[in-house]
Formats: structure tokens, C-alpha cells, sequence
């Protein structure tokens, strides 16, 4: 009763949307949702729309764009290609929510995340299939995904009633001070294709929590995810502009982004994303002072020591490099290898790749790596692995587009490789394992840190003194210590050097939408 008592007050409190911009028109009856009824997957329909998601209404924009399947080309449906006005629109109507969200209880709040959470579970195989379809991703990590986007609702519901203050005694007998911690306001939440689901929720689940509002612009590549959480938000009673997705084509990305990011109205900005967008998005958030949270990108070293359990290090490298076909930002990047155990670990690497990695659509039974996300990425991997063999590595096995063409490559393993090669100076983003020999721990961690970036790093060793040295030294914000994969929901994620700002996740995580008050009271 009292939840219901508290969402009538909500939007009986809610000043109506001005009516301004063509996104903010609902969309006249009868007309048809910018979706498909069902795909090469059998998608689900009701979670399938086109339109953008502002003010608690779907609206349509003036143009659409489409989206692919990275698999086949296929064109999967038209999505609303939202420009400026309709981005200042959603801030409007976020902004607006936000007056009225930042006085929902906690406990409220908590509430209507969990139910999102639920929701998103109850759901769960059919936003999996979403994200294969748009994104490539085998359909079992897909699946892995949405338990571990879920994940943070669930644990951002409850961190949502531990936001805590402080009292302090000063050194005058009749003042008290007081600290307490209060939503920033509207944020902007800018994500990347290779998680779209997950990189969204560990972002809005935080903000919500916090009790500020969201404007969602998801990658071109992949919006159906997001609007997929926008429908299950909605029905899990998330207030009217609290959650809002704008999606928007490649053309108008910049626009897009660069009207978030200078509306005086949104008071934080969330990317995640390469690193030289988001330099450009910090540009334009420093004309008015904006809070930023950056996730940017890595280049991860996966160094193995002699002292290391090498089969243990092969399950770690296959696990870190080729998850997602080596497009995520944490993935192993560069393999360094001490000259001791370098042909064994090499040797053992090519025959589990060999043994493990089947290539192929996403939805076919037992595909371990899907295509990589476009043309461009193809070209990337390419570049790269015809560069290094230019300067005199050797192909173990792969290094070449796979026969079912497209967008597909096969996993490829390189030895003989030397640090002025492209596929160690630069990220990769594909499913490429460079392997490169040194001889002492120390020439390790400088070309592990030779680096303007530091998301994260793996290295394994059984020696305790050295795991304690490398650990401290290695210049990243996340750390496995014979282990591939070590991102969690209750642990910090993020980097230092220009790998980003901020940390996401975790008990840390809601800190970044929380603002910091001292409230002195005298006369006492």
C-alpha cells in the first residue's frame, strides 16, 4: 500500500513534459512500432522497439537508421535516429522526473530496482537473443551477460539504502557538522556495443539508486538492448523520464553527444568507450564543470613467469583473450611470456585454441566466437597481423579471415613477436594473441607499463614475493593474479593513466553520483 501511496504521489507531483521538439509527440494510434515481430532467433516481440524512450512515452523522431545483424548482414529494423532537439527534449523531461526521484525514499528506490531485476530475469533468455542478434555474441555468453547485467539492479537496490553521512565535532564547543551525501542530478549514460546490456545497468542501476535520473544514448550498433531494459523498467514502475533512451545513428552520434555533454541541465556524464572520444566528451563537459565518469580504453598485459602453473596460465589467456572474440576492453592484449616456459606456453595456447574455438553464428549450438562487430573491426585485426609478420612474426595458427567470411576472423596466435609491432603498441579489439619472449621480471613490467593506459592486467606466477612486487607495480586499475577474469559486480572497475576517471560497481560505485554537503550548525 504504501508503494502504491508513493508512485500516485510521485506523479501527481511530476510537472508535465513541455511540449517542445518532434521526439516529445507521442506516436498517433495505429501507428506501427518501429520493430519486427520475430527474427532468424524467433526475437521477442514486446521487447522489441524502435522508438526512443523519454518521459515515460515511446516517441518517434523524424528519421530511423537501421540496425544489422553482424552475422549476415541481415537488417534486423529500423530504430528512431534522435538528433539535438530531441536529446535537449529527454534532458528536459529527465530533469523534470528528477525534482520529484531525489525525494523517493530509499527504501522505494530499492524497491523498483529489485522488481527491474526480476524482471530482467524473468526475461532473461529472450534479452539474450537481442544481444546476439545485434551484437554477434554467442548465444551463451549472451545469456552470461544478462545474469551479470541484472546483477547490478540487484546490487545497486541494495546499495541504495546503505548511503551513508557523517557527524563531525569541531573545535568549537557550539558547532556541529554535519556531512551528507545527495544525488548529483541528470545523468548522461553513453555505452558501447560489446556489453549492451551490462555497461548500461552498471551505470543506471548506481544512478538510480543515488537518486538521480538518466538520459541512455546506447551504441548504433546495438540500441534494441536498451530499449529493451526501457520496456521492462517501465514495467517494473519506474517513474515517467526517471529512465530515458535516446538512440541515434553513427551521423548523429556527435551531435548527440555533444548536446549532452553541454546541456546545463545534466549535471554528470557516464561513457564508456575508446579513449579519443571520450577526450572529446571531457572537452565539452568542462565548459560547465560536469562530474565525468571514463571507461575507456585498454591494453592489457598477460604476462607469465617461469615460476607460473603454465597449463593454469593457457585456461587463464583463453579465457581473458577470446571471450566476446577479444572485444572487450579488460581482454588480454599483449601476452608476455618468460624465455623458460615461451614454447611450452605457446605450444599448449595454439593447441587449446585449436581444440576449444569453434567460429560461426552466434545461435548455432557449441559457437565459442562470433563475428567481430563490423567491417572496420575485420580491417583492424588484419592490419595488425600483417604487420607484425612484415616485421618477422611467425603465425601459429590462424591470421586470416575465417571461410564464412563477412565480418568473421579466425583466432589467430603470433609468435616471434617484438614491441614495434602495432599489435603491441595499440588495442586490437579482435581475436588476435601476440606473444612476445622476455627475461627478467622487471623488463616485464616496463613493457607491461610502457603504456598511456591502464585498465587491467593479468600476469601469473606462483612465486609469493614476485606476486606481491608485480601486483604493486603494474600500472593498472584492476589486477588478476592467475586468473583471466576478474570483472564482479561487488568490485571497483575502471582504470588510471587514460584509461578513464572514476570506478564503476561495487560499494564505490554510487559515490560517483552522490554529492559531498557539509552542513555546519552553530548555536548550540
Amino acid at each position: 500500500m504504501a508503494t502504491r501511496f508513493l508512485l500516485r504521489s510521485f506523479w501527481a507531483a511530476r510537472p508535465a513534459l513541455p511540449p517542445s521538439g518532434r521526439c516529445r509527440r507521442p506516436a498517433p494510434a495505429g501507428t506501427q512500432r518501429r520493430s519486427y515481430a520475430s527474427g532468424p532467433a524467433g526475437l521477442p516481440a514486446d521487447l522489441l522497439r524502435g522508438d526512443s524512450f523519454v518521459g515515460g512515452r515511446w516517441l518517434p523522431a523524424p528519421a530511423t537508421f537501421p540496425v544489422h545483424d553482424p552475422a549476415n548482414g541481415a537488417t534486423l529494423g529500423t530504430v528512431a535516429d534522435c538528433g539535438a532537439p530531441e536529446a535537449r527534449a529527454a534532458v528536459r523531461a529527465a530533469y523534470d522526473a528528477f525534482c520529484c526521484w531525489k525525494g523517493v525514499s530509499v527504501k522505494e528506490r530499492s524497491l523498483l530496482l529489485r522488481k527491474w531485476y526480476d524482471l530482467m530475469m524473468q526475461n532473461k533468455d529472450d534479452l539474450a537473443k537481442i544481444i546476439t542478434a545485434e551484437s554477434g555474441k554467442p548465444l551463451k555468453e549472451a545469456q552470461g551477460e544478462i545474469l551479470y547485467s541484472a546483477s547490478f539492479l540487484e546490487w545497486f537496490s541494495e546499495e541504495a539504502r546503505r548511503v551513508y553521512g557523517d557527524i563531525i565535532y569541531t573545535s568549537a564547543k557550539d558547532k556541529r557538522a554535519l556531512v551528507l551525501k545527495q544525488p548529483i542530478g541528470v545523468a548522461a549514460i553513453i555505452t558501447p556495443w560489446n556489453f549492451p546490456s551490462a555497461m548500461i545497468t552498471r551505470k543506471v542501476g548506481a544512478a538510480l539508486a543515488a537518486g538521480c535520473t538518466v538520459v541512455v544514448k546506447p551504441a548504433e550498433d546495438t540500441p534494441y538492448s536498451a530499449l529493451a531494459l526501457a520496456q521492462l523498467a517501465n514495467q517494473a514502475g519506474i517513474p515517467p523520464g526517471v529512465y530515458n533512451v535516446l538512440p541515434c545513428s553513427r551521423t548523429k552520434a556527435k551531435e548527440v553527444g555533444e548536446a549532452l555533454c553541454t546541456d546545463p541541465l545534466v549535471s554528470k556524464i557516464s561513457f564508456t568507450g575508446s579513449t579519443a572520444t571520450g577526450k572529446v566528451l571531457l572537452h565539452h563537459a568542462a565548459n560547465s564543470v560536469k562530474r565525468v565518469s571514463m571507461e575507456l580504453g585498454g591494453l592489457a598485459p598477460f604476462i607469465v613467469f617461469d615460476s607460473a602453473n603454465v597449463d593454469q596460465a593457457v585456461t587463464g589467456a583463453m579465457a581473458s583473450k577470446f571471450r566476446n572474440a577479444g572485444q572487450t576492453c579488460v581482454c588480454a592484449n599483449r601476452f608476455l611470456v618468460q624465455r623458460g616456459i615461451y614454447n611450452s606456453f605457446v605450444k599448449k595456447f595454439a593447441e587449446a585454441m585449436q581444440e576449444s574455438l569453434r567460429v560461426g553464428n552466434g545461435f548455432e549450438e557449441g559457437i565459442t566466437q562470433g563475428p567481430l562487430i563490423n567491417e572496420k573491426a575485420v580491417e583492424k585485426v588484419e592490419k595488425h597481423v600483417k604487420d607484425a609478420v612484415g616485421k618477422g612474426a611467425t603465425v601459429v595458427t590462424g591470421g586470416k579471415r575465417h571461410q564464412s567470411g563477412g565480418n568473421f576472423f579466425e583466432p589467430t596466435l603470433l609468435s616471434n613477436v617484438t614491441r614495434d609491432m602495432l599489435c603491441i603498441t595499440e588495442e586490437t579489439f579482435g581475436p588476435l594473441a601476440p606473444v612476445l619472449k622476455f627475461d627478467k621480471e622487471e623488463e616485464a613490467v616496463a613493457i607491461a607499463n610502457a603504456a598511456d593506459v591502464g585498465l587491467a592486467g593479468y600476469f601469473y606466477s606462483q612465486d609469493p614475493a614476485q606476486i606481491w612486487r608485480v601486483a604493486e607495480q603494474l600500472e593498472v586499475g584492476m589486477v588478476g593474479v592467475n586468473d583471466g577474469l576478474i570483472s564482479s559486480v561487488e568490485c571497483p572497475f575502471g582504470g588510471v593513466k587514460q584509461s578513464g576517471l572514476g570506478r564503476e560497481g561495487s560499494k564505490y560505485g554510487i559515490d560517483e553520483y552522490l554529492e559531498v554537503k557539509y552542513v555546519c550548525y552553530g548555536g548550540l
